[in-house]
């Protein structure tokens, strides 16, 4: 499936294009949208922290064509379903910054049971010391569960 728009400089463009790796596996793919585990810059991930990217460079939610909208809400719904069946999450956040990258991406993030609600939230999980962590053979593992989850509901 190939990059439309591709911008150079641009992180999420480069890391679709091959030029730049990154920890896990493909969970989907198709035209608009490519899903995967975020990368921790090699040390441990937080197991369930997804990333939706727009295949487009586009830079906002309000970028996006009708086709690519209506693409990523069905994604993004069946991705946090996928982390609360398969996986076990009792809730997943969703967060689009574009503060760092300006290439529309959207963070889902799962919440398991028994997190102390004062961690409660997409990124303050990783304050949590017993959050459960992993490395990238673990993050490739939960990867192929959502993958499978996905081509199989």
């Amino acid at each position: 499936m190939g990059i439309i728009d591709r911008k150079e400089d641009c992180f999420i463009c480069n890391k679709h294009a091959g030029v730049i790796e990154t920890s896990g596996a493909t969970i989907y793919e198709d035209d608009y949208v490519y899903v995967g585990h975020i990368d921790n810059n090699g040390k441990p991930n937080y197991l369930g922290h997804i990333m939706i990217d727009l295949k487009r460079h586009a830079p906002t939610l309000g970028d996006m064509t009708e086709d690519e909208a209506k693409t990523f809400g069905v994604v993004m719904a069946r991705v946090s379903k996928a982390l609360m069946e398969s996986e076990g999450a009792e809730h997943v956040y969703s967060l689009v910054s574009g503060n760092s990258v300006p290439h529309l991406h959207m963070h889902v993030v799962a919440r398991y049971p028994n997190t102390p609600e004062e961690y409660w939230g997409p990124m303050a999980v990783y304050d949590w010391e017993d959050a459960p962590m992993g490395v990238n053979s673990e993050v490739i593992k939960l990867c192929n569960r959502l993958k499978a989850y996905l081509e199989n509901n």
